[in-house]
């Protein structure tokens, strides 16, 4: 089977130095600003410890700024992230649960307050979205499924 990796999700947003001043404040590296023109603009950054960046700019997406929901970033500690992040300006949710204990549902239905029951790998979350609205998850992973 050819190897493929996820290197880059596009995001859509309205204002590309709006968002790049927030994901710069949340510690991202900026990997590259390229403008080619009034209409063409390309910002990539990285969030720390990722192999997976993200893309925004103009002319990139004709997608609606903010219709990206349910990316995730995962830890191997929510609460610290989810201080770092608040403490870096992002707006985050308290941290959350899905009743069902496999994976949170859309919206907020099944959600339950708090870290998942024993703190169970994959079970805990927290979210928050970038001044477009395009949504990001915090999902806290301390042990591995088998064969990941």
């Amino acid at each position: 089977m050819v190897e493929t990796k996820l290197e880059v999700v596009v995001l859509p947003v309205a204002d590309v130095d709006r968002a790049k001043d927030f994901y710069t404040a949340l510690g991202w590296r900026e990997d590259a600003d390229v403008t080619t023109g009034d209409d063409f603009r390309v910002v990539q950054m990285t969030p720390p410890g990722s192999a997976c960046s993200v893309i925004f700019g103009t002319g990139v997406t004709s997608d609606a700024p903010g219709s990206a929901h349910g990316l995730h970033l995962i830890v191997d500690d929510i609460e610290a992230a989810r201080a770092e992040l608040a403490d870096h300006g992002a707006e985050m949710s308290e941290v959350f649960h899905d009743t069902g204990g496999v994976f949170h549902h859309a919206g907020s239905r099944e959600r339950a307050s708090g870290l998942a029951p024993d703190r169970t790998s994959y079970g805990s979350f927290a979210s928050f979205s970038d001044p477009d609205g395009n949504g990001w998850y915090l999902q806290e992973i301390t042990t591995r499924l088998p064969g990941r």
